[in-house]
């Protein structure tokens, strides 16, 4: 506060001169977001609109219909350096917001509402029927102008419920037909998994695996064992010892006189480690294939439990998989692709190569030969692409793929590198063959 002269008004500092202008800059950059937000929609609804345009003018439908839309997302991919699967769900919501939710978009054009309003209410109003959808929308707008975007959803999922035509028992026997279970890989060699489950069940869960660990904690308490575990933790720990070792009670074989079958079923986890960190000579990590990275413990826990190894060996240059054995005899040529593709090998997807097919690039009704130079993983959805859309594929040597879009765009496809390999170490290079010396710390021959 600063008194202006003698007798004069008390009143706010006025802003500093170099404070105006970046306010005044910072405004003219959310103007040129808000515009290009408004402009990448439209663009990712004319995209998807187009596609299924050429699907009617071809007159196909079903399946072919989907496969125009996956080819212009994996096109539009291409230019935004994304996943297609990702430009496919930004597609399908741009057409959602114009076509389903035009007031909305309007009043998003027109600012009186926010990107995050927008997104909310379509979320929403995904279980809203198509009856109620403009009531909806309209009170949806007006609840959206009354506070930020973060604030809004409980005040529409209320709207969205007494809108509902169906009662919420009907509704909730429909969600729960959905219930399903996810893991997210996270950093540090730790993942989330979560499951999607009625709201007894869940509660039911998490209560029972309470009084589990209040159990082994009042056990501990009495033994004096050097548990220090908190209650989060023996939870957690409870929870994998019930998933990967009792037995469910859905076993349609549960209380006969032998093991039910699905409870001799053992969790299968592939896990590449160097010798090096195997042997305990170093704490770098290894890695679970198609999923993420793990502890060097963990990973020599889990080797102490298993019968039959693979071993891999990595170019060292380049630094991708070039062959693998095995102590047994057995089909390897699966066991390589595998190690070198790692996921899907479509530009952008990660999808594992565990849940993949084995394609032949070059169709082996055409000719394609069964080896691993016209063999690469593709998931379902890329598979059925590469069968059913404009897209193509060839292989360049050296497990290297060049995709070709419709358009004529070409995308390079490089051998994935493993997390987990020995490399040359630059700084010490390996001594020169010509010259005729024996290899550093080896004796010379006698």
């Amino acid at each position: 506060m600063t008194a202006n002269g003698a007798g004069g008004e008390v009143g706010r500092e006025a802003p500093t001169p170099s404070q105006a202008l970046v306010f005044s800059r910072y405004a003219e950059a959310l103007d040129l977001s808000h515009a290009a937000d408004i402009a990448r929609t439209r663009a990712l609804a004319d995209l998807g609109h187009a596609a299924l345009h050429d699907a009617r003018r071809d007159g196909v439908r079903g399946m072919a219909s989907d496969m125009e839309l996956r080819s212009v997302a994996a096109e539009a991919a291409g230019m935004a350096r994304l996943t297609d699967r990702r430009l496919q769900v930004e597609i399908d919501h741009a057409m959602t917001v114009i076509d389903d939710y035009p007031a909305v978009f309007q009043a998003w054009v027109q600012r009186r509402i926010e990107r995050g309003h927008v997104d909310v209410v379509v979320r929403v109003g995904a279980r809203v029927p198509d009856e109620v959808r403009s009531a909806y929308e309209a009170a949806a707008i007006t609840v959206c102008e009354r506070d930020v975007p973060s604030r809004v959803r409980g005040a529409l999922d209320a709207l969205a419920a007494r809108l509902h035509t169906q009662t919420f028992t009907d509704r909730h026997k429909a969600a729960a037909a959905e219930r399903c279970v996810r893991v997210f890989h996270g950093s540090d060699g730790m993942s989330n998994l979560v499951a999607n489950l009625p709201t007894v069940i869940a509660a039911g869960m998490l209560d029972r695996l309470t009084q589990m660990g209040q159990w082994v904690k009042d056990a501990r308490a009495e033994s004096d064992s050097g548990d220090t575990r908190t209650m989060d933790q023996l939870r957690a720990d409870i929870l994998g010892d019930l998933v990967l070792g009792g037995a469910p009670v859905v076993d349609p074989t549960y209380g006969a006189d032998r093991a039910g079958g699905l409870g001799a079923i053992r969790a299968r986890v592939q896990v590449a480690v160097t010798a090096e960190t195997l042997m305990g000579r170093d704490e770098n990590p290894a890695e679970a294939v198609g999923a993420a990275l793990i502890d060097a413990d963990t990973a020599r826990e889990l080797a102490g439990q298993v019968s039959e190894w693979d071993r891999l060996f990595i170019a060292p240059v380049t630094r991708t998989p070039v062959e693998i054995d095995t102590y047994r005899p057995t089909a390897s040529m699966k066991k390589l692709l595998m190690a070198r593709d790692q996921h899907c090998r479509f530009p952008g997807c990660r999808r594992a190569a565990l849940r993949c097919e084995i394609d032949h690039t070059i169709d082996y009704a055409l000719g394609g030969h069964t080896h691993i130079f016209n063999l690469a993983h593709l998931c379902q959805r890329h598979h059925s692409m590469k069968q059913f859309t404009k897209w193509e594929v060839r292989q360049v040597g050296g497990g290297v793929l060049e995709w070709t879009s419709p358009l004529g765009r070409v995308y390079r496809e490089d051998v994935p590198i493993p997390a987990v390999c020995f490399t040359i170490d630059t700084a010490d290079p390996p001594p020169d063959a010509t010259r005729g010396g024996p290899p550093p710390d080896e004796p010379p021959p006698f």
